[in-house]
């Protein structure tokens, strides 16, 4: 509770010109600013270019936030400057296709992300796991990579997703599950898999 009103105390501060308390507030979210940034452009310089300029929008906006998620609303303006830069480079991110299973049931379940042992025997095979999922990653799309990072990775919720994105909550729904499914993709052709996380089954194996 404590730490949530210490958000909120940054914000109302920052937005009667405070810069001190603003640039708290930032130094709160670089982190997850550059996440994000990095898994759309997937260059750090441009990453970090990207929350430069996103910050000098935040601080020009933040008298307009209201209530809300902040996190939600921040990652939003980021995201933006991230895509005006892959617009300037002619790279346009492609837009998901609704998949589900047989069923008629979204897939949904994000077996990579699946817990797995951390002891000292694991750790070598966990750490390369992470390494080839942050590889397969980096082939998606921009818009797979983000509704990822912010579902899989941040924890969004659907609706805070919706909200980031600017897009209907079924949208989020069906471009996280395609998503998914290309990144189970690129993860079953890498031929690397821990005994731990079970593979696909068959159901979505036969849509790849």
């Amino acid at each position: 509770m404590s730490a949530n009103l210490t958000e909120i105390n940054m914000i109302r501060a920052s937005q009667h010109g405070d810069l001190e308390a603003f640039n708290a507030l930032i130094l709160h979210f670089q982190d997850f600013f550059f996440r994000v940034a990095l898994r759309i452009l997937r260059d750090e310089n441009l990453a970090c270019d990207a929350v430069q300029e996103a910050c000098l929008l935040l601080f020009k906006k933040i008298s307009s936030f209201r209530d809300g998620s902040f996190r939600g609303w921040s990652a939003r303006i980021v995201s933006n400057v991230c895509y005006d830069e892959l617009r300037r480079q002619g790279r346009h991110p492609t837009q998901a296709l609704e998949v589900f299973g047989q069923d008629g049931e979204e897939i949904s379940s994000p077996y990579w992300l699946a817990d797995v042992s951390t002891n000292p025997e694991t750790q070598f095979e966990i750490s390369e796991w992470e390494g080839v999922i942050h590889d397969s990653l980096g082939t998606l799309s921009a818009q797979h990579r983000m509704i990822l990072t912010l579902i899989d990775i941040e924890e969004f919720s659907y609706e805070e997703a919706a909200g980031v994105l600017q897009v209907p909550l079924g949208t989020v729904k069906s471009r996280l599950t395609r998503a998914r499914i290309e990144l189970s993709k690129k993860l079953l052709a890498s031929n690397y898999w821990l005994p731990s996380i079970p593979k696909p089954n068959a159901a979505i194996r036969e849509m790849m």
